[in-house]
């Protein structure tokens, strides 16, 4: 199926591994040229190669923790200039400590906040400008299906995140007009490097318990969360903005 993003440029933020990384494989995969970002020299690198493998765009790495907001601007300046667009954005950015929710201070808390929610607007405040620009934007804030449905493990995620929802529900408004739909991918369990550090000492054991409790029975790939990722960034979704997305295999029941 084409995703009509042959010629697009792609902004992908923690783009060097687990759904990061998916999502601008596929992407790439799609036709998009992709610049991504991450804090390690090394997993550029093979990020680099992985990505430039999936597809006959290009695939450009930056050094970027997302937290420092001037520089992620800047990221988006400097892509812009160099690739063009940008036309889609990914939001990402690494989960905060797991732990129950009086098991942190507040310090915490302001913590998570940096990360989960406003390492996304600062890129999102970035990049609107140049779809609103071009009349034809795609952004995607990858958040969790603990803003869904809590767990006792995950109370910092659980309680930020449902924030990314409030933000793009807000954008749409403004952005509509202008082409510009704004999304949230809420993925549940995928077999990534988060969750294999999650299940302790017994990983089969833990993975086996987490499967249980999902209808289709499995975890998630992280391809399966590239490829709804991919369908958000296209032509084809032209239509949906403002949702949540939960890509959790059924896991999360509320309705």
């Amino acid at each position: 199926m084409d995703l009509g993003l042959r010629g697009r440029v792609a902004l992908v933020a923690a783009g060097t591994s687990g759904l990061g990384l998916a999502t601008a494989r596929e992407l790439a995969a799609a036709g998009a040229d992709v610049a991504f970002c991450g804090r390690d020299e090394a997993r550029l690198e093979t990020a680099r190669k992985e990505i430039g493998a999936a597809g006959p765009g290009r695939a450009v790495p930056t050094r970027l923790d997302v937290r420092d907001h001037a520089a992620s601007a800047a990221w988006v300046r400097e892509t812009a200039a160099a690739l063009g667009g940008p036309h889609v954005l990914v939001t990402n950015a690494g989960g905060p400590p797991a732990g129950p929710a009086l098991g942190f201070g507040l310090d915490a808390y302001r913590d998570a906040v940096e990360l989960c929610v406003l390492s996304h607007i600062a890129l999102v405040q970035a990049a609107v400008p140049h779809m609103v620009d071009a009349g034809w934007g795609r952004i995607l804030m990858i958040a969790s299906e603990t803003m869904r449905q809590p767990t006792p493990k995950l109370a910092l995620s659980g309680t930020v995140r449902p924030a990314l929802a409030g933000f793009a529900k807000t954008l749409v408004r403004e952005l509509g007009p202008a082409g510009v739909t704004v999304n949230v991918l809420a993925p549940g369990y995928h077999l990534t490097p988060a969750v294999e550090a999650l299940l302790g000492d017994d990983p089969d054991g833990g993975r086996a318990e987490i499967a249980a409790g999902i209808p289709l029975g499995r975890l998630g790939s992280p391809a399966d969360f590239g490829a709804a990722a991919a369908f958000l960034a296209s032509e084809r979704a032209g239509f949906i903005t403002g949702t949540t997305l939960l890509v959790d295999g059924g896991l999360s029941q509320g309705i």
